[in-house]
């Protein structure tokens, strides 16, 4: 087992192999993917600073392993085996998650919250009995996962040397359910959503990374883990195939979409097998969020979420953000924690029911319960500080001169909605000339309203066949693209093979396209800056005829100028 062990830092004989052998210990605890996306929350209080050495260990005790190897060496720090680590005597531990021998370990242990305080019940040992409750002769509840004796204490000691908790509410519940740990709390903020608020002035540029364009409104499909919560197939009523087949009644150009999982999921199941269970969705222009990286930008480019009993949906309340519950989860709830008390207050989301009217009134209302602004942290902003002080008090040195800051969220990849399902219009040309355009991904009927009816349909669709049916044939790429060559050639090579096509379009970029028309017309189409989609413009240009000049489309409440020019 030892010929396991790592060398360099730490180790046998490290002495002789290490460059800086006297540095302090800071031992990373890390559960599973979702326990470290709260400690790369904290990491970077230990910047710059030469005498601190940062290590990582995974104790192994969560059903949730997947993905954590690839973040750890993202991380870059020495992964040491759990057995080592627990050889070790760092000056300091700190988790984000309760289990495994925790109570083993050496030094100063801090352990977080990675999620909004402690709300779930969670058995500490599946295959524990808890004692039936003498009044319904049913096993009682099993405790609330982080705020109970049974998480809290070993042999009747506190497991944590400090408890961080970001309200005073937390700390009321925590003197009721476990006063024997409640000498170990620390009041120091959430770290995560002072990360959130930090961000929030990069609202416009988040929008624009997840492809957001002016008149659409970004909806946030949040789900949690756990078989009653909105993924899961647990509850009263599995929801979520009920709620995909209403995503083709929202108009494309009024509503952008965007999945955020918990972690839990996505290496629960596999990020393949969840790709493939919303590959239909992702077809018809709905983004899945990174779990780690991103999901935060997408929180504050929100304009609502459609949500469950998870953290994600109490931080988007908290943001002033409009949230709908798809699913409850009050049985896995502990009575008396804030998120059950939002989910009580927060409205409820009809899956039988049509989509796209209950989320405007959603957004005209803009309602959101008051309890998540004022209860999610105490000290917005403060964390920093608050957290770095108790840090280096376990270390046994002097804090660092420098401000104490949080990492930045970064600016995540552009993202754009990209249609490969076949998409109906509807085009409706004004007598000012003004062309009304709506557009709907994977709908399974002629969407009714205004206008002559289009079908456009991606040379990547998933059923060829649909090719034949279309008036307008697309695909996506750069004129510079060696692969696909000019687009005029293309475009003529797709009409010739297509000859119920109308139109052929290239997009060329997020503002512009290229397209010939049937009757031999080639034209390029650019709209203004964060403007109207390419492929709105065109169904617009095919609505109102084949010709150079400025294009006025309506499209989600906004009025756009396309530019319509003969190729050069």
């Amino acid at each position: 087992m030892h010929g396991e062990w790592i060398r360099v830092p730490v180790g046998d004989d490290s002495a002789r192999w290490t460059t800086r052998g006297e540095c302090r210990r800071v031992l990373l605890v890390v559960h599973n993917v979702t326990a470290a996306t709260r400690l790369l929350d904290v990491v970077g209080l230990f910047r710059d600073d030469l005498r601190v050495q940062l290590l990582a260990t995974c104790p192994g005790s969560s059903p949730f392993r997947s993905g954590l190897a690839e973040l750890l060496a993202a991380l870059g720090v020495p992964v040491v085996p759990w057995e080592q680590a627990l050889s070790l005597s760092p000056e300091l531990a700190i988790s984000a998650s309760f289990g495994g021998q925790l109570h083993e370990l050496k030094g100063q242990l801090t352990v977080l919250s990675h999620g909004v305080g402690y709300n779930k019940k969670l058995a500490a040992d599946p295959q524990t009995r808890r004692p039936a409750d003498p009044q319904t002769r049913r096993p009682a509840d099993p405790p609330v996962f982080g705020m109970s004796r049974e998480w809290l204490l070993h042999d009747g000691v506190p497991v944590a040397d400090a408890l961080v908790l970001s309200h005073p509410g937390q700390l009321d519940r925590l003197a009721a359910a476990c006063p024997e740990a409640l000498g170990t709390a620390v009041l120091a903020g959430d770290p995560c959503f002072d990360r959130i608020l930090a961000a929030r002035p990069r609202r416009d540029a988040f929008r624009r990374a997840f492809g957001v364009r002016s008149g659409q409104r970004l909806v946030v499909l949040n789900s949690t883990w756990n078989p009653t919560s909105l993924f899961g197939d647990g509850g009263p009523d599995d929801v979520l195939p009920l709620l995909l087949s209403r995503l083709p009644e929202l108009p494309l150009d009024e509503y952008r979409v965007a999945v955020v999982l918990h972690p839990n999921v996505w290496h629960g199941h596999g990020p393949g097998q969840v790709r493939l269970w919303l590959d239909g969705a992702r077809r018809a222009g709905v983004t899945l969020v990174d779990p780690v990286a991103d999901w935060r930008q997408a929180l504050i480019a929100a304009d609502a979420v459609i949500g469950d009993f998870g953290s994600v949906s109490y931080y988007a309340a908290a943001l002033g953000t409009p949230v709908v519950l798809a699913a409850a989860g009050s049985s896995v709830l502990a009575d008396g924690s804030q998120v059950a008390e939002f989910v009580r207050e927060a409205p409820r989301l009809d899956p039988y029911a049509a989509l796209a009217p209950q989320l405007a009134e959603l957004l005209d209302r803009g309602q959101v319960p008051s309890g998540p602004a004022g209860s999610t942290t105490s000290c917005p902003g403060e964390s920093a500080g608050l957290l770095r002080a108790l840090f280096y008090r376990s270390l046994g040195l002097p804090e660092p001169p420098a401000p104490a800051l949080l990492d930045p969220l970064p600016l995540p990849d552009h993202q754009p909605s990209e249609v490969t399902a076949p998409v109906r219009v509807l085009a409706d040309v004004r007598a000012d000339g003004t062309v009304d355009v709506r557009r709907f991904a994977g709908a399974r009927y002629e969407p009714e309203g205004p206008g002559a009816g289009q079908l456009v349909v991606h040379e990547d669709t998933l059923d060829p066949s649909a090719l034949a049916l279309a008036d307008v044939i697309v695909r996506h790429g750069g004129t510079a693209d060696p692969r696909l060559g000019p687009p005029l050639a293309w475009a003529k090579r797709a009409l010739a093979r297509h000859p119920g096509c109308a139109l052929a379009v290239q997009v060329t970029g997020p503002t512009t396209a290229t397209a010939r028309h049937r009757s031999g017309v080639e034209l390029e189409l650019s709209a203004e800056f964060e403007g109207v989609d390419p492929l709105a413009a065109a169904s617009a240009l095919l609505a109102a005829g084949p010709a150079p000049g400025v294009l006025t489309v309506r499209t989600g409440g906004a009025v756009h100028r396309v530019a319509v020019t003969r190729p050069r």
